[in-house]
C-alpha cells in the first residue's frame, strides 16, 4: 500500500508548537518523541517549535507556557496522564489552539483501558475477559472465572508501565499492589496466547499491519524502548482476508472511541485464529523505537512526511 504525502506547503501551517514532557511517568519516553518530532517538522521547513510542559523542575505552569507566544497549531507529544487523557486536549480547546490526535473524550476513554474495554464489549468488539480488582478481592474466584494466566494492568498508564502477567491466584494480590502504586483502577484481563499485531491509522488509513515479536514474557516498557532484540516484521504470517479483518477492526475500534487524526490500535491472535483487541493509543510514541514512523516508512511516508501528514490532519 501507499499513503500520499501531504500536499500543504509547511508555511502553511503557521507557528505549530510540539507539546512534550508533561508530569507523567512517561515522562522521558515523551521527550524523545517530541524531540524527534521538532527536529523532523523543522526540516520539513515548518515553523516549529517545542514545550516542555511543566518544566525539567516541574514547577512550569502549563497553562502559562501555552500563552507565552502565539500558537497556531500544537502538535501534542505527550504520552500517559496529563498529556494523553483528555486534560491537555482540554485546556487547547479552553485556549482555541487546534491540536493534533483525539479530542477530550476519546482521548479519556482510550486512556482508561478499562472503559474503553466496556465501550468496544457493548459493540460486540472483542476485547479479552476481565474482573476489576481491589483490595479486598476474592483471589482464588477471580483466577476461576478469567481464568488464568492474566495480565493486571493499571487502567490509566501507557507504555506497559506497572503490567505484570500472572500464572497463580496467590501471585494476583501482589501484581495488583504493583499495579496499584500508579493507578487507582486496576484490572486483571485473560492472557490472549498467540501473535500480537500493531495497526497505525493515519486519515482513517490503516497502515501495514505490524507482527511484534520478543524473547520477554510481553512487550514491556523494556522491549518497547530499550531492547535491540524485539522484531518488528511486516511479514504478519497473515492471509489476505485476515488482513482486511484485523485493519477493518482496527479502523471499527478506532472509530467506536471516536478517535481522529491519527493513532495506533495494538490486537493479538489467538491460536484459533481470533483477534482481540487489546487497547488504542491516541497519542503513539514517535522514537526511533516507535512503531508508527515504522508503519509509515512502509506505506512510503519518510518521518518528514508522517509528521506533515499528521499536522494536516488537523480540522
Amino acid at each position: 500500500m501507499h499513503v500520499t504525502p501531504s500536499s500543504r506547503a509547511p508555511a502553511s501551517f503557521g507557528r505549530v508548537a510540539i507539546l512534550m514532557g508533561g508530569n507523567s511517568s512517561e515522562r522521558p519516553v515523551s521527550l524523545n518523541s517530541g524531540t524527534a518530532v521538532l527536529a523532523a517538522l523543522q526540516r520539513a521547513g515548518v515553523d516549529a517549535f517545542g514545550i516542555d510542559l511543566f518544566g525539567e523542575d516541574g514547577a512550569a505552569n502549563p497553562m502559562q507556557q501555552l500563552q507565552a507566544q502565539p500558537i497556531d497549531i500544537a502538535f501534542i507529544a505527550l504520552h500517559g496522564p496529563g498529556g494523553e487523557d483528555g486534560t491537555i486536549q482540554g485546556a487547547l480547546e479552553m485556549l482555541g489552539i487546534p491540536y493534533t490526535g483525539s479530542g477530550v473524550m476519546a482521548s479519556a476513554l482510550g486512556m482508561d483501558k478499562m472503559r474503553c474495554k466496556q465501550l468496544w464489549s457493548s459493540l460486540q468488539l472483542p476485547s479479552p475477559p476481565y474482573r476489576v480488582l481491589n483490595p479486598g478481592s476474592n483471589w482464588d474466584a477471580i483466577a476461576k472465572a478469567l481464568p488464568l494466566p492474566a495480565m493486571v494492568k493499571p487502567a490509566h498508564e501507557g507504555s506497559s508501565i506497572g503490567m505484570v502477567r500472572v500464572e497463580s491466584a496467590a501471585q494476583l494480590a501482589a501484581a495488583y499492589e504493583q499495579a496499584a502504586r500508579y493507578d487507582a483502577c486496576v484490572f486483571a484481563e485473560r492472557w490472549i496466547q498467540g501473535r500480537e499485531y500493531t495497526i497505525a491509522i493515519v486519515d482513517q488509513q490503516a497502515l501495514p499491519v505490524i507482527r511484534l515479536e520478543t524473547p520477554h514474557q510481553f512487550y514491556d516498557y523494556d522491549a518497547k524502548y530499550l531492547a535491540n532484540d524485539t522484531r518488528y516484521d511486516f511479514n504478519t504470517l497473515l492471509d489476505e482476508e485476515q488482513t482486511r479483518q484485523i485493519k477493518q477492526l482496527a479502523l471499527n475500534a478506532f472509530n467506536a472511541v471516536g478517535c481522529r487524526g491519527w493513532g495506533r490500535v495494538d490486537l493479538m491472535q489467538d491460536a484459533e485464529g481470533q483477534f482481540w483487541l487489546l487497547e488504542v493509543n491516541t497519542s503513539p510514541g514517535m522514537t526511533d523505537h516507535s512503531l508508527v514512523p515504522m508503519a509509515a516508512r512502509e506505506a512510503g511516508l519518510s518521518f518528514e512526511q508522517l509528521v506533515v501528514k499528521i499536522l494536516d490532519t488537523v480540522a
